[in-house]
């Protein structure tokens, strides 16, 4: 009986960062079922290179200037989408790779394991659809992502302690403080570390209900029970459950204007 070889997997690697692309190319070159057919480094390559190489592996950055991983997915008829492993460096946005047609997500910098697990993973699903049109779920969830009006701040946040991953409930969060390139959110008695800037954590979400109020901290509106003179033309403001923040005056306008009247 002749034994055919398996025909190579056709890998598309698309992110912004040089580095992350020269890593995800010497961990595939070792692989001698990929064959690496281009790299992008904006999603308007992507969906190109994608629409002319017919790629069944997907490896894509989450975050890209203009036009992000996400947004690429959209662009792509269904017919068209390969498998998809969103690369990303920051936990949270785990979340809407669950919510949107991927396989799995990776972490920068890479984890050996968790690479060679994605991976195995990834060359079943292939197998199994190589040859046939994705599953027709899959396709009925893409088409209601893209005619579902997406909130524009996240109503949760994906959350991983000692290997498990949950979803936190932003109006869960009393207040953020930032800890270099991480911030750390405190609910009730309990904190969660994660890793995003306060910068990137403020972009993010809903201002009505969250606000900066220092350079280093960044408070839910709700939990405010009062706010007390300081020095300086700077605010402490009181949390219900007694801690206390301060606001400085930088910040102090904002709040007021959100609030409707003046400290």
């Amino acid at each position: 009986m002749e034994v055919t070889e398996p025909f190579p997997i056709k890998a598309l690697i698309v992110d912004d960062e040089v580095l992350a692309r020269n890593r995800l190319r010497e961990i595939l070159k070792k692989d001698a079922e990929i064959a690496l057919v281009g790299e992008c480094s904006s999603g308007e390559e992507a969906v190109q290179a994608i629409l002319e190489s017919a790629p069944d592996l997907l490896f894509l950055d989450v975050q890209m200037p203009e036009m992000d991983g996400f947004a690429v997915l959209e662009a792509l008829p269904p017919e068209r989408l390969p498998v998809v492993i969103f690369v990303t460096a920051y936990d949270q946005y785990a979340l809407r790779a669950f919510e949107v047609y991927a396989l799995d997500y990776i972490l920068k910098p890479f984890d050996a394991e968790r690479f060679r697990r994605t991976m195995r993973r990834a060359k079943t699903q292939i197998r199994q659809v190589r040859g046939s049109v994705l599953n027709e779920g899959l396709l009925s969830l893409l088409t209601e992502l893209k005619e579902k009006p997406k909130p524009k701040h996240p109503e949760r946040l994906v959350i991983k302690t000692g290997g498990r991953v949950s979803f936190l409930k932003t109006a869960e969060i009393d207040w953020i403080e930032s800890e270099g390139n991480y911030v750390r959110l405190h609910v009730g008695k309990e904190t969660h570390l994660l890793r995003e800037t306060l910068n990137q954590m403020e972009e993010r979400l809903d201002p009505d209900q969250f606000l900066r109020i220092h350079r280093s901290t960044i408070v839910n509106l709700d939990r405010i029970k009062e706010l007390q003179p300081w020095f300086h033309g700077e605010y402490r403001v009181l949390l219900q459950d007694g801690t206390q923040l301060l606001l400085s005056r930088k910040y102090r306008e904002k709040l007021r204007d959100l609030l409707g009247k003046a400290p």
